[in-house]
């Protein structure tokens, strides 16, 4: 599948400045969008920000429901429409909620629904994608030491992906498979586990973490829009015809709707991960990515059964006294070799490598076209700046190997070393 998008995307050519992919025979000469910096920042803002407040009300509302529906207390014997009532005491007042299965022609006169927050989260988070990713060049896609895609190549392997990974996972959980859920769950894992290895052998590490992110976005929304969602305006359909409500309606609903609370904690920690550049800047990028998904799944699951299970806390400490350790331990830097032995590192050759290596995006007025400010608001321009950001070079540069992104500037590993050199001898400004 992904070579066959790769050759796809060889015939395919993106126009500096629209961002749109045409049709084209054959190979022509390829270039990256030129998007004005200033104009794909805000952009970023804008979007960023409509994405962040669409994915509190998607999640909040989720979480919510599934709480509801784990502590609905049982109604009285004899009615069989009547699934479990709660009282709740919020904002100075007490809220009494029912869940229901409607007699024929009961449809109330006002009848709210929940997909506008799913919905917008998912397209503003694909513009995000967009604006962040595909604008922004074949290096916030591409680490160029370990992968040899172009950038039309990238982009067209990370569309193909968020199609087929849905298309692979509707046909899983649609399957004869599908009735015996321990197995297809592990199915489903074990496939996890393959896109993370891949995703990072496909792209850097930060590019790879948020592509992971919205594969799972993307199956939630389309699990709404395919499967929860034709499920609800069912049931309004036979009620509204006098006819009765099939319970089989509801429980396809509620299956994919327990997939995506399983998922909502993984997909919170791709968002934040582009921080912490020692969770993706790593060798075992990958692995990091398996296990705090696992974690998360896990946490959620022990927060579905709490109420059921009276040992669901000492599993929860379990799982994380083993989770965070390992973490701790994957993301952790090999430490330089004889970092502090031989001759004191001149300032000079520091300075020689920033201006090489990182300045043109790191500067007053970066170089870098895609950069209207200084990148993260760091500048390695100047010697005080570069001394002041001595800690942040040593994380991103040396440690983790984060930055230049998708090593751009194509620094090299003596530098590195030169650079880590330089800090643990004291990070002095001698020349």
């Amino acid at each position: 599948m992904v070579r066959l998008a790769i050759r796809l995307a060889d015939n395919f050519v993106c126009l500096p400045g629209v961002g749109n992919l045409y049709w084209r025979p054959h190979p022509v000469n390829r270039k990256e969008p030129a998007v004005d910096a200033h104009l794909r920042e805000m952009l970023d803002l804008l979007v960023r920000w409509v994405h962040l407040i669409a994915g509190i009300l998607w999640i909040g509302n989720s979480m919510l429901w599934n709480w509801l529906d784990r502590n609905l207390e049982a109604p009285e014997a004899g009615n069989d429409l009547h699934e479990g009532t709660i009282w709740m005491v919020h904002s100075g007042g007490f809220y009494e909620m029912k869940k229901l299965q409607l007699e024929p022609h009961q449809m109330p006169r006002r009848l709210h629904w929940f997909w506008i927050q799913a919905t917008t989260t998912w397209v503003s988070g694909i513009l995000l994608l967009i604006v962040v990713y595909y604008l922004g060049g074949r290096a916030a896609l591409v680490d160029a030491q370990t992968s040899s895609l172009s950038y039309s190549q990238a982009v067209g392997v990370s569309v193909v992906l968020l199609v087929a990974c849905w298309a692979a996972y509707d046909l899983l959980w649609r399957s004869p498979l599908a009735r015996y859920t321990p197995v297809a769950a592990s199915v489903s894992a074990l496939a996890l586990v393959g896109l993370s290895y891949g995703l990072t052998q496909l792209f850097n590490g930060q590019a790879a973490f948020l592509h992971m992110g919205a594969i799972l976005g993307t199956l939630m929304v389309s699990n709404v829009w395919q499967h929860i969602l034709p499920s609800q305006r069912e049931l309004v359909r036979l009620t509204e015809a006098g006819q009765r409500q099939q319970a089989a309606l509801g429980k396809a609903a509620k299956q994919r709707s327990i997939h995506n609370n399983y998922m909502t904690y993984p997909v919170l920690f791709t968002m934040l991960s582009g921080h912490f550049p020692s969770t993706y800047g790593g060798e075992r990028a990958w692995l990091v990515l398996v296990v705090i998904m696992a974690a998360g799944a896990l946490v959620r699951h022990f927060m579905n059964i709490r109420f059921t299970w009276p040992g669901w806390g000492w599993a929860l400490t379990a799982t994380l006294a083993v989770a965070l350790p390992l973490v701790f331990w994957l993301t952790r830097p090999a430490p330089l070799p004889d970092a502090q032995a031989g001759a004191p590192v001149a300032f000079s050759e520091v300075e020689t490598i920033m201006q090489a290596r990182c300045a043109s995006c790191h500067a007053q007025r970066p170089s870098n076209p895609a950069f209207a400010a200084p990148a993260a608001g760091v500048r390695l321009d100047t010697p005080e700046a570069i001394h002041g950001a001595a800690t942040r070079i040593q994380s991103q540069a040396v440690d983790t190997r984060a930055m230049p992104p998708g090593n751009l500037t194509a620094m090299t590993d003596a530098e590195r070393a030169i650079l880590g050199r330089w800090i643990a001898q004291g990070a002095a400004l001698t020349r």
